[in-house]
């Protein structure tokens, strides 16, 4: 059968092909009964917000029967990489003369409305789909369908569902890979295989699964995914009288709400976020420290119902010692005062003084610390540890204070709050790649003063009055990222506060 050409203008390339027929006629292909457009994309990179669409590629089905083909070149406006090129055959002078993907959008549009779009990891295409109408003003929000999870869950043994891996799995063909028509092509060929090869009721089952969008809570507007970004981020639900619900943060904001919904049946949290959201609120940053600080923050700003680790920095403990010049012996201390204290000579946050003592005995008994000069016990003469050959000794002189001291402090050691590496205040600038949004994160001391987007506020948010108080989320988060990126950090250096 020849697939019909469609009319169109400029460069796009039409092409008709002869379309294989298979054994069963397609009404009996139930899955294929609605319109389906099976689509590949070759792109400069795999960042959709940054880099651009180079090749199109899709086949028209309707009602199990290919009615059309179209591919074309796209312009995308930067240079192909040489790595790309290489994997990808489209060179640079290929795409030079071709049409912008502006020029195309209209045509493009008519002929994927309207239909489920089907791809391969078809978040990628997807993504690059809707970035390029985005740019344009054009809202694209189809029903997706991903022939990777539809593999994934029809042939579950299989180790890998690339498309290679289906391509030789089926015994599909592929005249020219990883271009975009031959490639949208196989995932036609796949689709109707496994219609031969297995039972009708699994496939639809799984395609049914796949293709279930997420169900919007009825106390929300129907439209209220269309304005939440797909960058990094921190989103917040509300109640009844705003009644702050829940927190969240995520590299991509748009498909972690979206996530809440689609599981709002299965996952008991999100359930209750559905029937009790009222109102949703996104906030973006620049990257993922700015989601992870923020989320911080709003969590004990706001202490909302459905966010179970909520942390207070009143409430934890630590263990200071300084055998030198301060206590001699480990003393507890407050998160509060840790901002004044020498942190080298700090050891552990603790959810509470008993948990730090707690902590502290465990410490003796495992390295043979006398309890008595630890503090845990009172009394003269052998600690009880001695009586039960637990202690060395350093109670009755069996074993000099300053050895006990060594050993002491080779115990505490893993549990060192790490000083902070900086002079005083500083800010982190963080650059998201793809839209440039910049913002600058004031820190001092492990604590967190805020952010600023414009360097000239800088001055204002430094003249502010900050109360330092430590955070064990925002230490953690800190002393994580600064491990993880400790060769790329911009740092910029402030006034001491000190």
């Amino acid at each position: 059968m020849q697939c019909p050409p469609r009319q169109t203008a400029g460069r796009i390339m039409l092409r008709g092909l002869q379309c294989r027929r298979f054994p069963r006629h397609g009404s009996d292909f139930l899955v294929l009964h609605r319109p389906l457009v099976f689509l590949d994309l070759e792109t400069t990179g795999a960042t959709a917000h940054f880099d651009r669409i180079t090749e199109i590629g899709l086949v028209e089905v309707d009602q199990g029967e290919c009615i059309g083909e179209w591919s074309t070149l796209v312009n995308p406006e930067q240079r192909i990489p040489p790595n790309i090129e290489m994997l990808t055959g489209i060179s640079n002078a290929m795409v030079e003369d071709a049409p912008k993907f502006a020029e195309l959008a209209g045509d493009l549009m008519q002929r994927l409305e309207g239909r489920v779009l089907v791809a391969h990891n078809a978040r990628f295409d997807y993504g690059f789909l809707r970035n390029e109408f985005k740019r344009l003003g054009l809202l694209y929000q189809p029903e997706v369908l991903c022939t990777v999870k539809l593999s994934r869950r029809l042939f579950p043994s299989e180790r890998s569902h690339s498309l290679d891996s289906l391509i030789a799995r089926h015994q599909l063909s592929c005249a020219n890979r990883h271009r975009a028509l031959a490639d949208a092509r196989v995932l036609w060929d796949f689709t109707r295989q496994i219609h031969l090869d297995l039972d009708h009721s699994l496939i639809q089952s799984a395609v049914d699964d796949l293709l279930k969008g997420p169900t919007i809570p009825a106390g929300l507007p129907r439209n209220v995914l269309d304005g939440l970004p797909e960058g990094p981020g921190v989103y917040l639900f509300f109640g009844e009288n705003d009644a702050p619900l829940y927190v969240g943060k995520s590299i991509n904001i748009r498909a972690r709400v979206m996530s809440h919904f689609s599981s709002d049946h299965s996952v008991a949290k999100d359930m209750r976020l559905a029937q009790e959201v009222r109102r949703l609120e996104s906030i973006e940053t620049s990257g993922e420290l700015g989601a992870l600080l923020k989320e911080a923050l709003l969590v004990k700003k706001l202490s909302p119902v459905h966010n179970r680790k909520l942390r207070r920095s009143g409430d934890l403990t630590s263990l200071h010692w300084n055998p030198v010049d301060g206590p001699k012996i480990p003393a507890t201390v407050s998160a509060a005062d840790l901002t004044s204290l020498e942190l080298a000579h700090v050891y552990g946050v603790f959810r509470s003084k008993r948990k730090a003592m707690d902590t502290l005995r465990d410490l003796a008994d495992e390295h043979g610390l006398c309890h008595r000069l630890l503090g845990l016990e009172n009394g003269k003469g052998p600690c009880f540890a001695f009586q039960l050959k637990k202690c060395r000794g350093a109670c009755v002189g069996k074993e000099s204070e300053l050895n006990h001291a060594m050993r002491l402090s080779m115990a505490l050691s893993r549990l060192r709050v790490e000083p902070w590496p900086f002079q005083g205040r500083i800010g982190l600038r963080e650059v998201h790649r793809a839209s440039g949004l910049t913002e600058i994160h004031l820190l001092d001391r492990w604590c967190y003063l805020g952010t600023v987007r414009d360097p000239s506020a800088l001055h204002d948010a430094l003249e502010t009055r900050h109360d330092l108080i430590f955070d064990l989320d925002t230490y953690q988060i800190l002393t994580r990222f600064f491990k993880r990126h400790s060769h790329n950090l911009d740092i910029i250096a402030l006034s001491d506060s000190r």
